[in-house]
C-alpha cells in the first residue's frame, strides 16, 4: 500500500482505516469460529463422561499424542525420579 505525497494524509488514513476494518472483522470472525469449535470439544466431552469415560485422562492423553515420543520417553523418566525422590 504505497501512499504518494499528493494524496495526502486524508487519503492514506481512508485506505488504512479500511484495510484495519477488514483485519478486525477477519480476526472477529476467527474469534466466532474458535469459540463454536471450543463448544463443540465441549460437548464432545460431556457425550464421553455421560458414557463413562474420565475426561480428566482422555484430555492427557489427546496433550500426549500432540508430543513427539522421545520427549515423552523423557518426561516420564523425570516423572519416575522425581517419584522415587519422594518415596511415592
Amino acid at each position: 500500500m504505497d501512499v504518494t505525497e499528493d494524496e495526502g494524509p486524508t487519503s492514506q488514513y481512508r485506505v488504512t482505516a479500511g484495510e484495519l476494518r477488514s483485519f478486525i472483522e477477519r480476526f472477529e470472525r476467527l474469534e466466532a469460529e474458535k469459540k463454536d469449535i471450543a463448544d463443540q470439544q465441549k460437548e464432545v466431552m460431556a457425550e464421553a463422561k455421560g458414557r463413562g469415560y474420565d475426561t480428566k485422562v482422555m484430555r492427557k492423553l489427546i496433550t500426549l499424542r500432540k508430543k513427539d515420543p522421545q520427549e515423552i520417553s523423557e518426561e516420564e523418566a523425570v516423572l519416575e525420579l522425581y517419584k522415587e525422590a519422594l518415596g511415592m
